[in-house]
């Protein structure tokens, strides 16, 4: 892995290289948010983005959603993996809001990942981007490029995220999670990592 000493720089750097690093899924509330995430599991941002402002336009609150016919909401986001039961997830969702929540997004762990096709990454999405706790959320890339850098040295989701937790100061889990985020999709690709431009291949254990 690489050194601890080294580790400030390397996420100094990233953060220079991806200024912008934010959430890619477009929403204007926390609602609009869990639904997004729980719609992107084993599918790109750009793709789910494609299907929720007809979505939103249609079901505007947990109670419209949670009213709503489950045939009709896999024909509004039909276009992505796994749409029928991501459909089926989301209303149980949006009922369970209403139900359990009073049609609120709760901002603890274990109510969010209590809710229908709310997982680990899902719920520390929700918590960072929605309501500003420090959370790393280990996607497929965040997962890939960690690992690859040698950040940690782990072989699985879960303990990557506790590896990063452990190494990266509290502060910048968030922020971390975009930067690698950012840097999967533009320069640490799965297949055909563009190494000879990376802005960190000095410190990646993969480069050298």
């Amino acid at each position: 892995m690489v050194r601890n000493e080294d580790i400030k720089i390397i996420l100094d750097k990233l953060e220079e290289m991806y200024p912008d690093a934010e959430c890619a899924l477009v929403h204007d509330n926390v609602f609009q948010l869990i639904v997004a995430v729980a719609l992107s599991a084993q599918t790109t941002d750009k793709s789910v983005n494609l299907i929720t402002p007809a979505l939103f336009e249609k079901y505007k609150t947990p109670e419209e959603l949670a009213a709503a016919a489950i045939s009709d909401v896999e024909e509004l986001i039909r276009r992505i993996g796994m749409y029928k039961t991501k459909a089926k997830n989301i209303v149980g969702m949006a009922k369970a809001l209403v139900q359990n929540h009073g049609g609120i997004v709760p901002d603890d762990y274990d109510s969010l990942v209590a809710l229908p096709g709310v997982g680990r990454k899902t719920a520390n999405v929700v918590l960072s981007v929605g309501f500003g706790h420090q959370r790393i959320a280990v996607d497929t890339h965040v997962f890939r490029v960690a690992n690859r850098i040698g950040l940690v040295s782990e072989k699985d989701v879960l303990k990557t995220e506790y590896a990063l937790m452990d190494r990266i100061p509290e502060e910048r889990w968030s922020r971390t999670h975009h930067s690698l985020i950012f840097h999967g999709r533009q320069c640490c690709d799965a297949r055909k990592p563009k190494c000879e431009e990376c802005g960190i291949n000095e410190y990646c254990e993969f480069c050298k």
